[in-house]
This record gives C-alpha cells, sequence and structure tokens, in this order.
C-alpha cells in the first residue's frame, strides 16, 4: 500500500512539473563566441536526441539572455530552420565545422513556418534570444569554442 502512494505521488508531481521544465535539454554546456568586442559565454542546452533536435526551443515562453540551445549535426551540410511553434523571437547562429560563424538570422519571426536557412554549409545553429548578435557585436567570421569544434 505504501509503495503505491509512493508511485502515485511521483506520477503526480511528473504531471505538475511546469511544462518549461518538460520542454528543456537534458545536457547544458557552457559556449563561448569571441567577437570584436570581447569573448561572450553563453550557457546553452544541447539538442543532442532527434526528440530534443525536432524540438527545439519549441512552446517556450521566454528564454533568459545568456542562454541558448546548440544544434550539433556533425557535418558541415546546408541547413534550415523555422519558427513552428516558437513563441521567442530567436537570432540563428550558423556555425561551420571549424567554430566560425557563417551567417547570422537575426530577429527571425515568431511562430512563422517560412524557412530560415543557413547560407551555405554549416555543421552546428547556435540560438539565443533576438537581438543578442546585435547587442555583443557578434558577426560572421567570429570564433566560437565548444567542445564540438575541437581539433578543428
Amino acid at each position: 500500500m505504501h509503495r503505491r502512494r509512493l508511485l502515485a505521488a511521483s506520477l503526480s508531481l511528473l504531471v505538475l512539473l511546469p511544462a518549461a521544465a518538460k520542454l528543456r535539454a537534458a545536457e547544458v554546456s557552457a559556449l563561448e563566441i569571441a567577437s570584436k568586442t570581447g569573448v561572450h559565454v553563453f550557457q546553452v542546452e544541447m539538442a543532442v536526441t532527434p526528440e530534443e533536435t525536432s524540438r527545439g526551443l519549441m512552446y517556450r515562453r521566454s528564454l533568459p539572455e545568456g542562454t541558448g540551445m546548440l544544434f550539433d549535426f556533425k557535418i558541415e551540410q546546408p541547413l534550415s530552420f523555422w519558427m513552428k511553434n516558437t513563441y521567442v523571437s530567436l537570432d540563428m547562429i550558423f556555425i561551420r565545422a571549424d567554430g566560425r560563424i557563417l551567417r547570422i538570422a537575426e530577429n527571425t519571426e515568431p511562430l512563422s513556418e517560412r524557412l530560415v536557412p543557413s547560407g551555405g554549409p554549416a555543421r552546428a545553429v547556435l540560438e539565443v534570444v533576438a537581438g543578442t548578435a546585435r547587442k555583443l557585436g557578434i558577426a560572421p567570421g567570429d570564433r566560437v569554442a565548444h567542445p564540438i569544434f575541437r581539433g578543428r
């Protein structure tokens, strides 16, 4: 009987967790971008599993400054993202395999199904809150430091 109550209480807690907590990626790591204005550090969620990659930042109602999500596609390839079910405007930073920024799509339109292309082969995409790139002076050609770019 005690086990059943404990199990029921545990299941109830899962149901009551805030929706945003259920949307978080499991792995978080530090990422640095070296720009003309200095080194900028972000805490990024890693979109690792197919489910995390597919969901991305969908359904989130906010994204704190200094945080983001990093998508690693392992090899360089043309990429396209969209903002379907994404309520927060984002800057999408497309990154080459050598850790250099290829392109930045600034201030993407929330909830849009319009494709946002990388503009060339990219290995990864960093999504941060809209306006971050302009505010911090981040530009194409800047270097991104993160373990996925080691050895390049």
